[in-house]
């Protein structure tokens, strides 16, 4: 009788599971896109094609630019809503009302920008044309999304249903792409300040160099680095070494990328080749959307590349005349702006007079709770920082995204560009977050600018916060033909690599917005004039370059501290070295005595720092934030070659003991932290993929399914393949315009955002391991034809 029971219960439990999970699968097959046959709809004037290959790859075919537009809408909205979705709800701080609560912070600080407000200006102030070009992309969206059976299953899971796309919520995407890649509150300024204010210029001078040896620019030598200061301005013997251990973590991971040319002397077909990798975080589905955009007729275009889901163009690729792509530039795009009280309560200081805080409050919505007002004080030069205080007063933010001149769509416009000229000259009028533009054509061209607003600045440091109430510190905006370039250099090669590109005259005016320390730039540099001639595998591989020339001295330096005496009678010790000196010189998966040596100048670097710093945190309190310089480096290394010991902290008797001592903690935090052996710690371990859907750890037991792969990845920040669990490549490539048949690309995840998708993740292996991919979509599996309602 139980066991009846017993089974007739479990019987019916299994039932109910199973009715559960088709109901489930079922929901979820319903929201895929349908991709072949033929769709009447309204808001095109002719007949459209979709024709997506075996990657799921479209080529999209118009008879005009705003149906092209329609069409590349109707893709994402098949393919991609839920990551446009939270695209345009994290750039307008509009997250808590599809999450809920946990979201509120987040959404805070992107509400302080008040970008909702700002892109319904910019739309206005558009043209005609950009407005309409805007608005058939929103309908192109929605009406993808409509033709799902089912809203996508992110909904489902949140219990929300999915808002319309509007036409400014394009404008949305890209100011999330100036969150990304800038200082968006001055943040830089402000920390340097706050050690420019304690401690002796020299010393500040020293610490926060504009450039060190490892310096490729792509003109002018590198920089001298300042001496280092004497015990008479300058010394911490009596400051203990209490720096909380760096447990393998350094500076963050630089929004950035790597882009080079090489001139048609240097190929076999007589046509430039440029390549490009855009470093960003990985996320599923990729940041990218790759996509071939076609108008046949009177003003055809041809352009293969990658998109930006919510926007109707394609970012980065080639025309078939022009290729195109980008490196964040890392100027200086933001300034802060030391505020000085007016006579009454309420005002400050300007050139003009004193003026009143204009204050708004901004609603955040929240799923399951009750709204939040969130109160914003703004100047004329931007938003009132509200989560630091700076020891000379409140502190505004003036930054170029901030202001109606910040956002264009001149970028379309590089679709019909036929020369490197004519690409030059329009890279110099798109507003965007500045970035090292490298052009190439298909006779043989390259050059280099930079594409987005510069502002003209006067009468200010502009690397520290400044007071404007006397004179305004940006003056205007500097005219395109003011721009810096690099046009067909001698040696036919240019690169960048979010390090400094230009001499010191010219950095006057592009600005040190923290670019990156020169060594991945540098071991581009050398590796492409290694060679005479390139094709695209060649490009390929120097992008997937992980020679570990950067770490090879600090081996050399580690094998040095841990000679025979000091090893002698210290086991751990001894391993620690033997690994270090059989080291795989490499940033592969594999290699222990990659990690050793990382961590080792990461520990030494922690101590440093920290140490040096020490009267900030005396005069400021001890969680103060402080800004490492991307060139501390240059300060770090002659610290340990030159061994001053006025800059050695109290606890050690020379700089050898605390090396050995960094040495000694990397060795406690790896017994504590992970299983086995010492010689277990490889560095695949560590640089781990990590590659998320969203909602993926919200979903019990299936989530981890909507994730890549938790595979070991190879490379590290400075070399050219800049790879981390949650950061590296979202694409490569590298073109011959012209020739793109004969060129490649490939990029993270795939081109579908559902898990049931065929191209969720077709072509992720081909990133992971580094393989050719072509760069045109292959023959067309699937054809959805877009016949325009003409009733």
């Amino acid at each position: 009788m139980t066991g009846g029971w017993l089974k007739r219960t479990l019987g019916g439990a299994l039932a109910l599971v199973t009715l559960v999970l088709l109901v489930v699968w079922l929901g979820l097959r319903a929201s895929l896109p349908t991709l072949d046959g033929e769709v009447v709809v309204t808001g095109i004037d002719d007949v459209v094609t979709i024709e997506r290959d075996a990657d799921g790859i479209p080529v999209i075919t118009a008879s005009n630019r705003d149906d092209l537009a329609y069409a590349t809408g109707y893709a994402h909205g098949q393919d991609r809503f839920f990551q446009m979705d939270l695209i345009r709800r994290k750039a307008s701080g509009e997250l808590s009302e599809l999450v809920g609560a946990a979201a509120i912070n987040a959404d805070k600080r992107f509400r302080f920008h008040r970008f909702r407000a700002r892109a319904g200006a910019v739309f206005e102030a558009a043209s005609e044309a950009d407005q309409t070009l805007m608005q058939s992309y929103a309908d192109g969206v929605n009406a993808g999304l409509s033709s799902l059976g089912a809203k996508p299953f992110e909904y489902f899971v949140l219990g929300s249903e999915p808002r319309a796309w509007d036409a400014l919520d394009s404008l949305l995407a890209v100011y999330a792409m100036y969150m990304d890649l800038n200082d968006s509150r001055a943040t830089k300024e402000i920390r340097r300040g706050m050690v420019q204010s304690v401690l002796p210029p020299e010393v500040y001078s020293w610490m926060y160099p504009q450039g060190t040896s490892w310096d490729a620019p792509i003109v002018g030598p590198p920089l001298e680095m300042p001496p280092i200061p004497s015990a008479a301005v300058f010394s911490i013997r009596d400051v203990p070494d209490d720096a909380p251990p760096a447990e393998e973590q350094g500076r963050y991971p630089l929004r950035g990328s790597n882009n080079w040319a090489v001139s048609g002397a240097l190929t076999a077909n007589g046509r430039a080749l440029v390549a490009n990798d855009m470093h960003l975080g990985h996320s599923v589905p990729n940041i990218w959307y790759q996509a071939r955009l076609r108008v046949l007729g009177t003003e055809s275009r041809d352009v293969t590349g990658v998109t930006l889901p919510g926007t109707p163009f394609v970012i980065s690729g080639s025309n078939t005349q022009v290729a195109w792509g980008y490196t964040n530039s890392y100027g200086d795009w933001t300034d802060a702006v030391v505020l000085r009280p007016g006579n009454d309560e309420g005002t400050y200081q300007t050139p003009e007079g004193d003026r009143e805080f204009v204050t708004h409050v901004e609603t955040i919505n929240v799923k399951g709770g009750d709204p939040i007002e969130y109160e914003i004080r703004e100047t004329i030069w931007g938003p009132v920082v509200d989560d630091i205080d700076y020891p000379a007063g409140e502190v505004a933010v003036s930054w170029i995204g901030h202001k109606p001149e910040g956002i264009n769509l001149n970028l379309v416009k590089l679709e019909r560009a036929a020369s490197v000229a004519e690409a030059l000259d329009i890279a110099n009028t798109m507003s965007m977050p500045p970035q090292n533009f490298v052009t190439g054509d298909a006779g043989g061209n390259i050059g280099w600018t930079i594409a987005g607003q510069i502002p003209r600045k006067t009468g200010f440091d502009p690397m520290l916060p400044a007071d404007w109430s006397v004179e305004h510190g940006w003056q205007g905006w500097l005219a395109p033909s003011e721009y810096p370039r690099v046009v067909n250099p001698e040696s036919g090669r240019i690169w960048t690599a979010n390090a400094r590109v230009v001499d010191a005259e010219t950095l006057r005016v592009v600005g040190d917005g923290g670019y990156d320390l020169g060594a991945r730039a540098g071991q581009i540099r050398d590796g492409l004039f290694a060679r005479e001639t390139f094709t695209p595998e060649d490009m390929l591989a120097v992008q997937y370059d992980d020679r570990a020339l950067f770490l090879s001295r600090w081996r050399d330096l580690l094998l040095d501290v841990l000679d025979d005496d000091t090893v002698a009678a210290d086991p751990t010790l001894a391993e620690y070295r033997e690994l270090a000196e059989g080291w795989i010189p490499r940033a592969v998966p594999d290699s222990v005595g990659y990690r050793l040596v990382r961590a080792f100048r990461l520990e030494v670097e922690r101590r440093a720092f920290y140490a040096l710093t020490a009267p900030v945190r005396e005069a400021y309190g001890e969680d103060v934030r402080l800004r490492l310089s991307n060139q501390f480096e240059g300060p770090l290394w002659a610290l340990v070659t030159e061994r001053p010991m006025h800059l050695l902290p109290q606890n050690y008797e020379s700089w050898q003991e605390l090396m050995i001592a960094a040495v000694e903690q990397n060795i406690v935090w790896f017994a504590e932290n992970f299983d086995g052996p010492l010689s277990d710690r490889v560095w695949g371990e560590s640089n781990n993929a990590s590659i998320r859907h969203p909602l993926s750890r919200s979903i019990p037991l299936v989530g981890d399914y909507l994730d890549m792969p938790a595979q070991p990845l190879n490379g590290d920040l400075d070399m050219p393949k800049a790879q981390g669990p949650t950061f590296g490549a979202s694409q490569r490539y590298a073109v011959y315009p012209g020739d793109e048949a004969s060129s490649i690309m490939h990029m993270p995840t795939g081109q579908s955002g559902h898990p049931l998708s065929d191209f969720y993740d077709r072509g992720h292996e081909d990133w992971v391991y580094g393989r050719a991919s072509p760069f045109l979509p292959g023959e067309a599996r699937h054809t959805l034809t877009l016949t325009p309602d003409k009733r």
